[in-house]
């Protein structure tokens, strides 16, 4: 046997790109521990499992899910199809031992062996839970050769490194329908995630029906919310496969839907319209009327009672207290009350909704401005805010954890601005810190955002993953576990898997491909795609009015991946090459594609006026590829490049650089300055 943990071997090259033939180079999280033998498990027809000893039906229904995706992806006929009571038999040769069912609540044990031999698997964990999590890693454990397919020869011992492992949906900006939110329940099954934070009122909408307040449903959703009965039964689904979902209202600020509906709640007498933009609007409850808790209890009421979930999320982010800094009455009762500023204010208001809260048995949660000296401890502080707030990156979530308070983190994770996936990859939640005691046991993990601003039911799934298996990996595995090359060369393989979970961020992507192509023949479009990225944080909609809520979503920045596929294969191609393990057959074939490319954007775009912003990128891109196969027969040569030619590149590097038509950017520039630079001979290793 040998010992597999941090090493793991990654190559990047064009017969390797994509294939999942060995399933270690599919897992994703990275186990705890793993042991690695060079027997192999033969899947053929003759597979079956039992569930012995404690039964339960999450872990049936688990099973049954792991053996339709097995037999979708191997094509196997087996006996075995719906996994019930009944499919007990000691000697299956998949065994699945549990010893009780999981609570579906924060600190539940998600440990599970998993034993592999030539002839037996063999499954066991404490909880349901557990179980569930170690079925995907057997499927991602799925490898194939020349006799078919098998699972390798392992011993692994696998536990989460964080309790809180959390994805946040915004479904008010871009309201998500129910088979968008299971779908993505089932991505994050996938890759072992345990919290859907679902942001269900904001400024553009109210989601949940409401039976005590209608005219939430009525004036402030467009038509678009959840029923009762679909929240119960999203709540349930996710239950199912070990996953919590917490509901968020967000309050006070961030609420034009709710005073929409109910003006005199609001701290301006005004006529309350639903944001169609992105952006921080003045809309704010009243903190000094006794009325606003009234709404809120019975709301929170109305909300509580259909989420189990233990903590209820209440936003308090980006108040700028402009409508209470307007109230004369607010004024007077801050002056007779000594509150010196908003900041206490708010504080007055958090502590009332926490006493709310508290009476419906639930623990309040809210972003990092709701963190004041008198906030109850049993709040859970969600820090978003760091450098890009003026902060350090570490300010609001080491202070509140340093001040006994629980914490998760979700600066460094904001997904939805489209950073690349290392980025996000080489945020800890601790930050490097080899914290202990207290400190460390405060910060409970870390959680992904989704906001929608930019986001719409065709686009989430190429948003989210495959970038998301990447941050669940430094939710769940060890520290340690950080090569980047190895991160792509994995999550790579990991998007494919994640098809089998019904996630679209192949497919839709492929459909937006064919809206720009207006043909099903979307080769050219894609070669320019894969090497394009939408503008990154909040520049691709700078002040919040480029786009509105019903603006279209299918042109070529929401066409674009944040990890441009052809970007992150120059430049590890490149690296190759520089080190000398690679020729460069591979750099001059991809050139000569960009070069090619360009002809054909310059015809299609004829039948395709939507594509026209891509034909100025396809434009540089051709220039910059003809200097890049020049730069590699210099360096081939052994000769230096002329400085005119060299000066020359830099400045068609330079054009390309600041092209920004269709709010894309080229991505392949460093990569290809690299090039020139060696050719050069500026170029050090």
């Amino acid at each position: 046997m040998k010992y597999i943990y941090l090493t793991i071997l990654c190559i990047y090259s064009s017969v390797a790109w994509g294939q999942n033939s060995n399933g270690l180079d599919n897992l994703m999280p990275w186990p705890k521990q793993m042991t690695v033998g060079e027997e192999k498990f033969r899947l053929d027809e003759g597979f079956d499992l039992g569930v012995v000893g404690y039964q339960s039906e999450r872990i049936q229904r688990a099973a049954t899910r792991y053996i339709d995706r097995m037999t979708d992806r191997t094509g196997l006929f087996i006996s075995q199809d719906l996994i019930t009571a009944a499919d007990t038999s000691s000697v299956a040769q998949l065994q699945i031992q549990v010893e009780r069912s999981g609570a579906v609540a924060l600190g539940e044990d998600e440990s599970y062996e998993l034993k592999i031999n030539t002839s037996r698997i063999s499954l066991t964990a404490n909880t349901d839970i557990g179980a569930v999590r170690g079925l995907q890693t057997l499927f991602q454990l799925i490898s194939v050769d020349e006799e078919g397919y098998y699972l390798p020869a392992v011993m692994i011992e696998d536990a989460p490194r964080f309790e809180w492992r959390g994805l946040m949906i915004d479904a008010s900006r871009h309201f998500q329908p129910v088979d968008v939110i299971k779908r993505n329940l089932d991505g994050m099954e996938a890759v072992k995630l345990n919290v859907l934070h679902f942001h269900l009122c904001d400024d553009h909408g109210y989601r949940i029906e409401s039976a005590a307040f209608p005219r939430l449903n009525e004036v402030s959703s467009d038509g678009q919310f959840y029923t009762v009965a679909e929240l119960k039964d999203i709540i349930a689904y996710a239950a199912d496969r070990g996953i919590r979902v917490m509901p968020e209202i967000d309050v006070p600020g961030h609420a034009s839907a709710l005073l929409k509906a109910y003006p005199e709640y609001g701290s301006k007498d005004t006529v309350y319209h639903l944001s169609r933009n992105a952006g921080v609007f003045d809309p704010t409850l009243n903190p000094i009327q006794e009325e606003t808790y009234a709404f809120l209890d019975e709301l929170f009421a109305e909300v509580t009672g259909i989420f189990p979930d233990q903590y209820f999320h209440i936003g308090g982010d980006e108040n700028e207290g402009k409508h209470w800094d307007e109230n004369v009455e607010i004024q007077a009762f801050m002056k007779e009350r000594g509150l010196k500023n908003n900041h206490e204010l708010q504080s007055y208001f958090s502590n009332r909704v926490y006493q709310i809260l508290d009476g419906h048995g639930k623990y309040m949660m809210g972003w990092d401005e709701i963190h004041t000296e008198d906030l109850p401890k049993e709040t859970v502080v969600h820090s978003w805010r760091g450098r890009g707030q003026g902060l350090t990156d570490t300010t609001t979530l080491f202070s509140a954890a340093r001040e006994g308070y629980k914490t998760v983190l979700s600066n460094g994770y904001y997904i939805d601005l489209m950073y690349h996936a290392e980025d996000y990859y080489a945020v800890d939640p601790y930050f490097g810190y080899e914290l202990e005691g207290a400190m460390k046991e405060n910060i409970l993990g870390g959680e992904a955002t989704m906001w929608s601003e930019l986001v719409t039911p065709l686009t989430i799934d190429t948003r989210i993953w495959p970038r998301m298996a990447a941050l669940a990996e430094r939710y769940w595995s060890p520290s340690e576990v950080k090569d980047t090359r190895s991160m792509y060369s994995r999550m790579d393989k990991v998007s494919l898997l994640l098809e089998h979970y019904g996630i679209e961020h192949i497919r839709n992507h492929e459909m937006i491909l064919r809206n720009l192509a207006n043909s099903r023949n979307i080769e050219p479009v894609r070669t320019i795609v894969n090497v394009l990225e939408p503008m990154k944080g909040y520049t691709r909609n700078a002040g919040g009015y480029m786009y509105s809520v019903f603006s279209p979503y299918t042109k070529l920045a929401d066409a674009t991946l944040a990890d441009a596929v052809d970007a992150v294969r120059l430049r590890y191609l490149l690296e190759d090459y520089q080190q000398g393990s690679m020729s460069s057959h591979l750099l001059e074939d991809m050139f000569r594609t960009w070069v090619d490319n360009d002809e054909l954007i310059q015809s299609m775009v004829k039948t395709s006026p939507i594509l026209d912003q891509a034909v100025s990128h396809s434009a540089n891109l051709k220039v910059i590829a003809i200097d890049a196969m020049q730069a590699l027969e210099y360096i081939e040569s052994g000769k230096k490049a002329p400085k005119k030619w060299y000066k020359e590149c830099i400045m068609h590097l330079e054009e390309a650089k600041q092209n920004q038509s269709g709010r894309v950017e080229l991505q392949v520039i460093e990569p290809i300055q690299a090039l020139v630079e060696m050719a050069r001979g500026e170029y050090s290793n």
